[in-house]
């Protein structure tokens, strides 16, 4: 991740907090958080309006879904990986 985007860094792993957080009260399970950024994911990759579209601009768009799907699979190990771990296993994924 670059470092001029601490932001993203942040929102992203408050986005999987809430993920874990909706699995812990039982209003989502992992099962159905992983379906659906799958689902965002195939959708991104397809997409029919991205032909002008570098593979490396999709890449990135498809990175936060990805990184939320890793965290989102270490939480249900009962794990929580830094923002550092999370993007070094999605890089290594693709």
């Amino acid at each position: 991740m670059n470092t001029a985007n601490p932001q993203l860094e942040g929102l992203y792993m408050a986005l999987a907090a809430i993920n874990r957080l909706l699995v812990e009260k039982q209003l989502l399970t992992h099962e159905e958080i992983r379906e659906t950024l799958a689902e965002v994911e195939r959708a991104v990759i397809n997409d029919p309006n991205a032909h002008n579209v570098s593979p490396s601009h999709s890449k990135a768009v498809a990175f936060p879904i990805r990184l939320l799907s890793v965290a989102n699979e270490a939480a249900e190990k009962g794990v929580h990986p830094s923002f550092e771990e999370l993007a070094r296993h999605v890089g290594q994924q693709r």
